[in-house]
């Protein structure tokens, strides 16, 4: 998992609509949440995402832009986005371009067996990019509000 005070790996990812987005794109005036989640339309991303959408403007107003990130293509995002009526891009990284130097990909428990994928987790940059939090093996009902609050404080 990559560690505070590294920098955001480059990147270059299509999102949702399949415009093209670096950090610099996505950035706000504090800094940018970005969470990573395994898989669009399961329960636990769908209820990760939109308790995201729900408190974006609280997330905004304290300065960090929202952007969401799996290994799912540009057209399941598209649907998955417009399902939930999200409001923050979704990137796609089929190719693990960012979600292995992050750390997102590797070996995790699932239904006691262990297997290769996506391990939910979040990454708080601030606005040069460097890494400030990371919350690893995310719990998806409530994480969005417990990183609200670790921003607010």
């Amino acid at each position: 998992m990559l560690e505070p005070g590294r920098k955001v790996p480059p990147f270059s990812l299509p999102d949702q609509t399949g415009t093209v987005r670096r950090f610099s794109d996505l950035i706000g005036p504090k800094g940018l949440v970005l969470y990573v989640y395994p898989k669009d339309n399961t329960s636990g991303c769908s209820l990760e995402a939109q308790e995201f959408r729900d408190r974006i403007g609280d997330l905004q107003a304290l300065g960090f832009k929202v952007a969401g990130l799996s290994k799912d293509s540009v057209r399941s995002h598209a649907g998955f986005g417009e399902k939930y009526s999200l409001n923050f891009p979704l990137l796609a990284d089929p190719d693990l371009t960012l979600l292995e130097p992050l750390g997102a990909w590797g070996e995790k428990k699932m239904y006691g067996k262990t297997v290769k994928g996506v391990i939910r987790s979040t990454f708080v940059f601030d606005h040069q990019g460097k890494l400030v939090k990371v919350y690893p093996n995310v719990k998806a009902k409530g994480h969005a509000e417990k990183v609200l609050q670790d921003l607010s404080g």
